[in-house]
């Protein structure tokens, strides 16, 4: 979906890269291209991908760039192999279709060439990142005429590179991918057309409590998978076997489901799973009713009948919000469930956002991606905005003074 970057930076109140002339300037960009790597290499390149169209604008405008990103989480202060930046680069180099050189020692000062793309070493490996360090922000600030963030992900973090930054550019403003983000939230929940379903997965319920708690004032349906839903079937007394769940929070998912039943929402819950008797990707799949399930199970995906129930209540849906997997999508025999949620999604006439690195995932295992009207780049960001908490790297580009 393309987005007016000048209308929601209006309305959001984010200066854009059009409130500023580019050309020869040296733009300081924070990306957010903290990416799966397997063997060395990146295995889900979407966040990088999602970053491609900033950067040709900035290019096109005669504008050199100097990208800046973490990579996991290594020791702040410190430089490790495994958390560098290179792969990142080398995918960079091939998507642009020209090299895009890695900087190690960058903190003092680079100097890029007219129409360069460089990319800055792991931010985490400079102390004070993690702390917002003004000292560290005024060297960051330092080396470019303007600084653009287009790092939504990272966007509930008040870090140096993602915060102080903007406090002491020459010219802090947001980018069209962090601009467009927030108009797609914004639209599926500031008058969205209905019903709104919200799809929410995952493994723990601790992680996602307050969302759910926030959606229910805004959603007609409710769709919850992963480790959560065992923890919502639990509550209803059903036999889950040896399945992960959160003991703690059956009492909140019961004042949940008591919510949902007095202010007329919907939230179905599984009738059949699909179990194994040890996590494994090589373990068997038994697909069974939930009344079937025994004592050694393990609850490792919906079954087909619940599939085809959420399948169902979504071609219904007038807005969607997808974050998270029904199941272990990671091992194919444990995927089928999230397959069908992730395909009913692209086939629907709804708007639909997703977000979150396990949907990203998924979106692009099962190459759904043309059919979600906004991806979200990101995972605690998206939870934050959902919740209706500020975000600090967006909050000090709403009043910073260029």
């Amino acid at each position: 979906m393309r987005l007016d970057e000048g209308r929601v930076a209006d309305k959001v109140k984010l200066k854009g890269l059009s409130d500023v002339a580019l050309a020869g300037k040296r733009v300081l960009v924070r990306v957010d291209y903290n990416v799966p790597l397997t063997e060395g290499e990146v295995d889900d390149d979407t966040r990088i991908r999602a970053t491609l169209p900033t950067l040709e604008k900035i290019r096109e405008a005669g504008a050199s760039i100097m990208l800046m990103s973490h990579l996991g989480r290594p020791n702040e202060g410190e430089f490790s192999e495994a958390f560098s930046l290179q792969p990142v680069a080398r995918r960079l180099s091939s998507l642009l279709g020209r090299k895009v050189p890695l900087i190690r020692d960058w903190i003092n000062g680079v100097e890029p060439g007219q129409g360069d793309v460089l990319m800055l070493e792991n931010v985490r490996f400079e102390t004070g990142e993690l702390s917002n360090d003004d000292a560290l922000a005024k060297k960051m600030a330092a080396l470019c005429d303007v600084f653009v963030n287009d790092a939504f992900a990272t966007a509930h973090r008040a870090h140096a590179s993602t915060h102080g930054v903007a406090r002491f550019a020459p010219f802090a403003c947001a980018g069209p991918l962090l601009i467009g983000e927030i108009e797609a939230l914004s639209h599926a929940f500031e008058n969205p057309a209905r019903p709104v379903t919200a799809i929410v997965g995952g493994s723990k319920v601790s992680t996602k409590l307050m969302v759910l708690e926030s959606l229910m004032g805004n959603i007609d349906q409710l769709i919850i998978g992963g480790g959560i839903a065992n923890t919502f079937l639990k509550a209803r007394d059903h036999n889950i076997g040896n399945s992960l769940y959160e003991a703690e929070l059956v009492p909140a998912a019961t004042a949940l489901l008591a919510l949902a039943d007095t202010q007329g929402k919907n939230i179905p819950l599984p009738v059949d799973v699909v179990c194994a008797k040890e996590f494994s990707k090589d373990a068997e799949a038994f697909t069974k009713q939930l009344s079937d399930v025994e004592d050694d199970d393990l609850i490792m995906d919906v079954g087909p009948e619940t599939a085809g129930l959420y399948a169902s209540i979504l071609r219904q849906a007038a807005t969607i919000v997808w974050n998270g997997p029904l199941g272990v999508f990671e091992f194919d025999q444990f995927g089928h469930g999230t397959e069908i949620l992730a395909r009913a999604i692209a086939d629907s006439e709804a708007f639909s956002v997703a977000g979150g690195g396990d949907t990203l995932s998924a979106i692009s295992k099962y190459a759904v991606t043309d059919g979600i009207s906004c991806i979200s780049t990101g995972g605690g960001a998206f939870l934050e905005f959902l919740e209706g908490k500020p975000l600090p790297a967006v909050a000090i580009l709403e009043v910073v003074e260029n």
